[in-house]
């Protein structure tokens, strides 16, 4: 797939998103990874934020949320007017994204599922999201990705 483009990258420049990608050198299997990847990209951490698939009453949901911090649970499930949630099953969410773990986008997925980006995101210029593929990321306006993904807004990492 080296050098082609991916499904988050096709949706981007089919809608005329400003974009830039940033491709990174970062062990897949790394502690930490998030941190590594902000550090190889020479960007704040604060700035670079994972796509982690969960589960929240039985319904996947996707929180994007800064790689400094942990996802909090249940601010999520409140977020999206559940009762709980947990992280999805690796193969539930690389069959459900269509993307393998480490480069799963909240952009451009097999199937759309509901997304809640961290606040924090808004106060930042652009922020940082996997391309959909280990070793590319994404850097683009919040604003940009709360509107192709529908996604919510909501404080949802813990420190």
């Amino acid at each position: 797939m080296a050098g082609q483009g991916t499904p988050a990258m096709a949706l981007l420049v089919k809608r005329g998103v400003a974009h830039r990608t940033h491709p990174y050198r970062v062990a897949p299997d790394a502690p930490n990874y998030g941190a590594l990847v902000a550090v190889a990209l020479g960007v704040p951490p604060e700035r670079v934020f994972k796509s982690l698939v969960t589960e929240v009453d039985g319904a996947l949901t996707v929180a994007v949320v800064p790689v400094t911090g942990e996802l909090d649970l249940k601010a999520l499930a409140a977020a999206v007017g559940g009762k709980r949630a947990a992280l999805a099953d690796r193969s539930v969410a690389e069959r459900a994204t269509g993307y393998v773990r480490g480069g799963i986008s909240p952009l451009g997925q097999r199937r759309r599922l509901p997304t809640v980006l961290d606040e924090s995101a808004l106060d930042l210029p652009t922020i940082y999201v996997s391309a959909g593929r280990r070793g590319l990321q994404l850097e683009l306006a919040a604003a940009d990705l709360v509107a192709l993904t529908d996604a919510r807004t909501a404080p949802l990492q813990t420190r």
